[in-house]
């Protein structure tokens, strides 16, 4: 159905409760959001503009919401701006929505007209939160992974996927933390909703309780891959500390078999004078190196070092 200024009052001439949805709006939508819906100006330019703060604000004979979800985009998240009254529901969107898919499946089979205006808007907002839970699933069993793979054998780009997991989860931790509070305050009967019974009120009671353990589940995310992330530095400076342990070890041999070698290499009359044949050398030169080697080798071994 083509969205005109036309169609809109056709809906809203017959009398009966519709639900339509932007998907992408451009300018001219919005023109008819003002003029056949006549939407408080103030709803409108929050509407045009997004990354908005989550919230719920009444306007009197309608109410303007919004509500984020999840998406398999590159930040996750779906933002989704509701007109709501008893008379009609207005989404508006940018980003695809999956979790309207399966609402507009159930709707579309139906025959008859939607008489519980409230519960579609429950389903709506239900779906987009419900859309965290898989994507925080996926970050749950990447997490472990990664802990894994760093025990294993740490890279950089284990340090790099930590850090865009924990962006993700801090633009997901500021979508949700307002919408929280936004439920908390419409079950607190701060916000009301047009046309919500007392019965309605338990679906959105449930809708702030999800958004509860979502915001749990994200501190928690963050706090875990807070602690990969000590795991990934602790194992690079122990990684570090042994190759320098090494290092040490090895000039620490050649010091001795270094000074020994400068010793021998001396023009003392006595050192040409007794070292003329390969018994002496061998006696004297390697011998003495060996020797040295042995002593430090036991040190090492009596200190722990190997």
């Amino acid at each position: 159905m083509p969205f005109t200024r036309e169609t809109v009052e056709e809906l809203l001439a017959a009398g009966d409760f519709f639900w339509l949805d932007l998907d992408r709006p451009a300018a001219a939508d919005f023109e008819v959001l003002r003029g056949s819906f006549g939407f408080h100006p103030l709803a409108v330019e929050d509407s045009e503009h997004f990354e908005q703060r989550a919230k719920i604000d009444d306007y009197d004979d309608f109410v303007f919401l919004v509500v984020y979800g999840a998406s398999p985009d590159d930040d996750r998240l779906v933002e989704v701006h509701c007109f709501y009254s008893e008379r009609f529901l207005v989404t508006v969107h940018r980003d695809d929505c999956p979790a309207f898919a399966e609402i507009r499946r159930r709707y579309q089979k139906r025959d008859e007209a939607i008489d519980r205006p409230s519960l579609l808007l429950y389903r709506i907002v239900d779906g987009l939160v419900d859309s965290f839970f898989p994507i925080l699933a996926q970050f749950d069993d990447r997490i472990d992974e990664l802990e894994n793979a760093i025990f294993v054998q740490a890279s950089d780009a284990q340090l790099q996927e930590i850090f865009q997991m924990k962006r993700l989860l801090v633009g997901m931790r500021k979508a949700v933390t307002p919408q929280r509070d936004s439920f908390a305050s419409l079950r607190g009967g701060i916000a009301q909703l047009p046309g919500l019974a007392e019965e309605d009120e338990h679906y959105f009671r449930d809708v702030y309780d999800h958004l509860i353990r979502i915001s749990d589940l994200i501190d928690s995310y963050r706090d875990l891959l807070t602690s990969a992330m000590d795991v990934y530095l602790s194992t690079v400076s122990n990684r570090l500390n042994a190759v320098m342990k090494q290092l040490a070890v090895i000039a620490t041999i050649f010091l001795p078999l270094s000074w020994l070698t400068g010793f021998f290499g001396q023009n003392f009359g006595w050192l040409t004078g007794h070292i003329g044949h390969w018994q002496a050398f061998v006696g004297v030169g390697v011998g003495t190196e060996l020797v040295a080697l042995a002593v430090l080798l036991a040190f090492f071994k009596r200190r722990g070092w190997f």
